[in-house]
């Protein structure tokens, strides 16, 4: 397998990372980036060859990773439609969806992924979607690329990518949101910066590694700390009183409906925008 990954940002460095480190020759591994300088880099970090030539680069690959902003992926394909032949494309740009893709490339072997940013960590997880023409084996193929900067989820149905999106693309940042909360009452409570940071970020990596490891329902874990009449339990009972479960779960919503949004805006070709 030869990849050629176009676009060479924070995502497409994540992904050369990890699969360097799982020990993927950079040798197979190419990038194609605009900016001379970043090529220079990526190549210094990866020893994989960075060039701003994209046709001699596709040349010696048949894996394509579409890894640029949204806003350039059709004037990408248009760019790279000549130059497909029968290579899989791997889309990993927010929002596009994988039928407008295949219409720009006029190839239906396509699969769209949806990665997080903890996969600049490798601890991401990424939602995975096929064109029904895509063969299993490249489909094992796009699963072992996205593997090498965390865990990987199938979806039946292209739109529940929306889903993903709202629930693990977005999910760090509601995580974060609620870490930034718990460090401004923990100054609130007298606790310096420093004291606040390590209790709050400690507290969020240790329920979670609990809550993995644990055969129990998250719910029963809510429990189990919550003593009648106790401190978590008023705590929690603050948040119910303000509704804070049901605002979560709307946010969610509000996130996927402009996941879908998105979709359709970036997906229309010129002359029906």
């Amino acid at each position: 397998m030869s990849i050629c990954f176009i676009g060479g940002g924070n995502m497409a460095k994540a992904l050369i990372g990890g699969m360097v480190k799982r020990g993927y020759a950079p040798s197979k591994l190419r990038v194609v980036e605009v900016d001379a300088q970043r090529c220079i880099e990526l190549h210094a970090e990866f020893a994989v060859r960075a060039t701003t030539d994209m046709k001699e680069a596709v040349a010696h690959c048949d894996t394509l990773v579409l890894a640029v902003k949204p806003q350039q992926l059709r004037e990408v394909c248009a760019q790279l439609l000549p130059l497909l032949q029968d290579k899989l494309v791997i889309s990993i740009a927010a929002g596009i969806r994988a039928q407008d893709i295949a219409r720009w490339l006029n190839s239906q072997n396509i699969v769209r992924c949806m990665p997080n940013t903890p996969a600049l960590i490798r601890h991401g997880v990424t939602g995975l979607y096929a064109l029904p023409a895509v063969k299993t084996a490249e489909c094992e193929r796009a699963e072992s690329i996205l593997e090498a900067v965390g865990t990987t989820l199938w979806v039946s149905q292209e739109s529940l990518l929306d889903s993903v999106t709202a629930i693990s693309g977005s999910g760090p940042a509601y995580v974060f949101y609620f870490i930034e909360a718990m460090q401004q009452a923990a100054h609130e409570l007298g606790l310096n910066e420093a004291q606040a940071r390590q209790l709050v970020l400690d507290t969020f990596i240790g329920a979670s590694k609990l809550a993995v490891s644990s055969s129990e329902e998250v719910a029963m874990l809510r429990a189990r700390v919550t003593s009648k009449n106790g401190t978590t339990e008023r705590a929690l009972l603050s948040m119910e009183s303000h509704q804070v479960k049901q605002h979560i779960v709307a946010a969610a919503h509000a996130a996927a409906a402009r996941s879908k949004e998105l979709g359709d805006e970036l997906g229309k070709d010129s002359h029906a925008a």
